[in-house]
């Protein structure tokens, strides 16, 4: 890895400098870090470390959905149903900068069709069984059930029925063959890793907390934890009163480093690709179309950023190696697009980004991946007399009640009270976030100095109030970078500087949205590395490492080839 100014490395040295924290968290995904912030508000020292960028593993390869889990009424997991859909209605209060209300659309052939079917996989099967299509009645009783659940007072609008006709007229792209469709609403994450860094940041503003990224857990002596420094290669020990194991599909991998095998998970991969198709994103009339495909994996179309991402697959996978959408996978998407909007042009030329990633699920031996709980639960062990909690399961939508569960389990061990409800705490860029046009204007016009208007508009969408602080160290007059439209240098080197960016992938996949809406070339990299090299003391030859490095990533990992503008090749 290109080695980074020492000031860019400030969280490392901390932890250097005072190396023992009453609890570390190993693991920086959504769960690590908002375990993490719970902890710090409750004045606990504590400390994170992540092997990688925050948020680069499991976290990065969401669906950009907070939702309930409407399917997950069949399985009978209805207190991950309540759980889900409250955590969702509290993000949407709490996150409303990066979380809005999202109406999902589920088009359906049949009448009566799973009626049998689900409760008897539900009472005997347990997922074993071929899966079966749902019809219209099935999906309005689970809706059904789902609005109680979900409807928080009567903020979430209840769900709507209409046969085909009204469908038709609503998307007259669909396919003739459905008789109705079904829209209720969750949740759309339009930037997931923003919201990470604004949890983090909401952890790491109090005195008590330090969190460093490249960081990663390589082994242990006694009770001391073996933290290497990724950028300089050095390694030291640290030690804790609690461990606590966040790290996602690599539960097991870390606990076998720290001489504490277990055989907690079992996940699966889910890939994704982003299409630059108008035609697509049309037809969607800005829903997220929702519908289960023949062998049970559910699919969405997803109007996103003037984009259409579509997900996702759910296939056993292997942590201890690297995920990648594969050409079957492409097919496989193609081919459902066909089945529900068949008039409707798709090919490989459109795609601008694919996306592929381990959901960090629990062991499930023969059960079938698509059934599979996504509930969590913790597990406890020791390394020597230091307790250890390994977090099994979880997503994105209960993040912060998972947070609050593994957080209290920790300050019961340590005999310490909670100091600090979360529940109703405003995350990051969402706190005082304007909620009308009116309120704003005010906002912007109280804020954007010399800025314009649209300029000030564009930052509190892209950060939410955070953009208060981006406006007041960004200048009036910047320069605009040609291959990355909407940024500008001033800009990049304001992430570089404040957001502990240590590669050039860092700030195109997850500071920034430069590489998910596609158009990354070779001078989209340069013109980027070169903005975040005076803050991050690049010369040229580690620009040209940078942009080297980060077109080779992008090329083996999402298989965008920034030098064709083509789809990869699949990496040998």
């Amino acid at each position: 890895m290109t080695e980074s100014t020492p000031t860019t490395r400030a969280n490392i040295r901390a932890l250097r400098e005072r190396p023992h924290a009453e609890v570390l968290v190993i693991g920086g995904g959504i769960n690590g870090i908002a375990t993490f912030r719970d902890l710090a508000l409750q004045g606990v020292d504590v400390a994170l470390v992540e092997r990688g960028d925050y948020v680069s593993g499991a976290s990065s390869a969401s669906s950009h959905m907070i939702h309930g889990g409407v399917r997950y009424l069949e399985n009978g997991e209805f207190r991950l149903v309540k759980e889900s859909v409250t955590e969702r209605n509290r993000l949407v209060r709490n996150a409303p900068h990066f979380v809005k209300p999202l109406p999902t659309t589920i088009p359906i052939h049949r009448t009566f069709s799973g009626i049998l079917a689900a409760p008897f996989r539900l009472l005997v099967t347990h997922g074993r069984g071929k899966p079966r299509e749902r019809g219209a009645l099935l999906i309005k009783v689970g809706l059904i059930m789902y609005d109680t659940f979900s409807r928080d007072g009567g903020s979430v609008p209840r769900h709507r029925f209409r046969g085909r006709r009204s469908s038709r007229t609503q998307f007259p792209e669909l396919d003739e063959r459905f008789r109705y469709t079904a829209t209720y609403y969750d949740a759309s994450m339009h930037d997931p890793e923003r919201l990470a860094l604004d949890v983090l940041r909401d952890g790491a503003r109090e005195d008590s907390a330090r969190a460093a990224n490249y960081a990663p857990v390589v082994g242990a002596d006694g009770s001391s934890v073996i933290i290497r420094d990724d950028v300089t290669g050095e390694e030291f020990p640290f030690t804790a009163d609690v461990v606590v194991n966040t790290s996602g599909p690599w539960t097991d991998l870390t606990n076998s480093a720290l001489g504490t095998p277990t055989r907690f998970m079992g996940g699966t991969k889910g890939s994704h690709i982003v299409l630059d198709n108008t035609s697509l994103l049309e037809a969607t009339g800005g829903n997220e179309i929702f519908f289960e495909a023949a062998d049970g994996r559910i699919v969405l179309i997803y109007p996103l950023k003037g984009r259409v991402m579509v997900g996702t697959t759910d296939i056993d996978a292997d942590p201890s190696r690297p995920t990648v959408c594969t050409d079957d996978e492409i097919d496989y998407f193609f081919d459902l697009i066909g089945q529900v909007f068949p008039d409707i042009a798709v090919d490989r030329s459109q795609i601008v980004y694919t996306f592929s990633g381990i959901r960090p699920l629990p062991r499930h031996d023969d059960l079938a991946p698509g059934f599979v709980s996504r509930d969590y639960r913790i597990e406890k062990d020791r390394l020597g007399d230091v307790p250890v909690l390994s977090l099994v399961g979880g997503k994105w939508t209960t993040f912060r009640a998972l947070a609050e569960h593994l957080a209290t389990d920790v300050l019961e061990l340590m005999r310490r009270p909670r100091r600090v409800a979360t529940t109703d705490l405003a995350i990051g860029g969402g706190a005082g976030y304007p909620r009308s046009v009116a309120q704003r204007r005010r906002w912007i016009e109280a804020r954007r100095g010399a800025h314009s208007a649209e300029f000030a508009d564009r930052m509190l969408e892209r950060y939410g109030t955070y953009a208060q602080e981006v406006l007041a160290a960004l200048p009036v007059a910047q320069q605009e970078l040609g291959h990355a439209p909407g940024y500008s240098v001033e800009e990049i080197a304001f992430l570089a500087e404040r957001e502990e960016v240590v590669t050039l992938m860092d700030l195109l996949l997850r500071r920034t949205s430069i590489a998910f809406v596609g158009g990354v070339s070779m001078e989209t990299l340069t013109e980027v590395a070169e903005a975040a090299a005076p803050v991050l003391g690049w010369d040229a030859e580690t620009v040209r490492a940078q942009v080297e490095e980060a077109a080779q990533a992008l090329e083996e990992a999402h298989r965008i080839d920034v030098r064709t503008s083509r789809l990869a090749p699949l990496p040998a």
